[in-house]
């Protein structure tokens, strides 16, 4: 009973080496209102952990005696080369998990060679993430916000800044039910937001950090206006039918993101792994499809690589690693899901992302 752990001695710590051991790290380190944050779905949740369930109903088809002996694991998104078809999804407040929050994401981001698509409501000035990572390749999410002007000086902004893309989230004209959110209001509202934050410091125009209005009256119409001023693609993320896919292709976007927002918005839809399949289906190859939610594994990437996506977002997983060890941390993350999906691409006789297709997966019958 006595006896103490290597940690606690001063010894090493055991290596953590798949991405549920940064999440237990996580639970451990941060407060019960940053936890529930982070980790709160809608309602029960249910789609929350389909998100993660469903990949498991997925099995491998594996091929061998094909050489392997070179794996190649890079992809393009939107004409940019990146090292794996593995990205960061946008989410906000990243100082809540590391005092210096997406600074530390996007040096991870660019050290890795991958995209980090940054949210409105980051907890860092846009300008300081680009001094942080000058040379990473950074895509901007938008929560468009009711006041029209607002939203072009942004879009602006972000442009000259150097954003290679303008990601539109699609699915939260209203906030979903977060009970773990509510049961917390004052910690969430007063603790987090007002404490970690503070103020805008002036001249620092970054009023979003006051969770702003979301224009709850957006409709497919409204992108021609978004279309008209700036060059940017835009993508949008929260598509789950392949009726919105359709619609998407009709209106010129350039890509979309599979996504029920990690089962953060509206509970009992599909898994993002079981809509994509529709959605690719519908979009017939005419612009580039991604997912996001639920990936743990490389095998994860893997299969929804094999299901049609042309990259997948990471989310939760991103703040665990910024949890465990700043920007270290997120490139651990990032580190291990390379090197596992490098492991499942290999073992499934693949040696370029191009060779990763339908074949390789059967859905099981359990």
């Amino acid at each position: 009973k006595g006896d103490k752990t290597e940690s606690e001695s001063g010894g090493p710590e055991m290596p953590l080496v798949c991405l549920t051991d940064f999440q237990a790290h996580a639970r451990e380190r941060l407060s019960k209102a940053t936890w529930d944050f982070i980790e709160g779905g809608a309602d029960a949740s249910l789609t929350r952990d389909d998100n993660i369930a469903a990949f498991q109903k997925i099995r491998l088809r594996p091929r061998y005696l094909r050489d392997v002996s070179k794996v190649d694991m890079r992809t393009n998104i939107q004409g940019e080369e990146i090292s794996a078809p593995i990205c960061i999804a946008p989410m906000g407040f990243h100082c809540l998990a590391w005092p210096d929050g997406e600074m530390s994401t996007a040096r991870a981001a660019q050290a890795v060679g991958i995209c980090y698509v940054t949210s409105t409501y980051a907890s860092c000035s846009l300008e300081d993430i680009v001094v942080a990572a000058p040379r990473g390749l950074r895509w901007f999410q938008l929560y468009v916000h009711p006041n029209r002007q607002l939203n072009k000086q942004l879009i602006q902004k972000v442009e000259s800044l150097g954003f290679k893309a303008l990601v539109i989230t699609v699915d939260a004209p209203k906030v979903g039910n977060r009970r773990h959110n509510m049961v917390n209001q004052v910690d969430l509202q007063k603790t987090l937001l007002l404490k970690q934050f503070g103020l805008p410091a002036e001249g620092n125009s970054r009023p979003s950090l006051q969770m702003s209005p979301i224009d709850a009256s957006l409709c497919w119409d409204d992108l021609s206006w978004f279309q008209s001023m700036t060059r940017l693609p835009i993508i949008l993320k929260g598509i789950l039918t392949k009726e919105d896919a359709e619609l998407a292709v009709k209106h010129n976007v350039h890509g979309i993101i599979v996504s029920n927002h990690g089962g953060r918005q509206l509970d009992e839809v599909p898994a993002s792994i079981d809509a994509l399949t529709e959605v690719v289906a519908a979009v017939k190859g005419k612009i580039e499809v991604y997912l996001d939610g639920g990936i743990r594994t490389g095998n994860d990437v893997l299969k929804a690589l094999a299901l049609g996506a042309k990259c997948v977002f990471v989310g939760r997983p991103i703040l665990w690693g910024l949890a465990y060890k700043g920007e270290h941390g997120v490139e651990e993350v990032l580190n291990i899901l390379k090197n596992e999906f490098h492991t499942s691409m290999t073992l499934t006789g693949c040696r370029s992302v191009a060779e990763i297709n339908r074949d390789l997966i059967q859905f099981s019958r359990l």
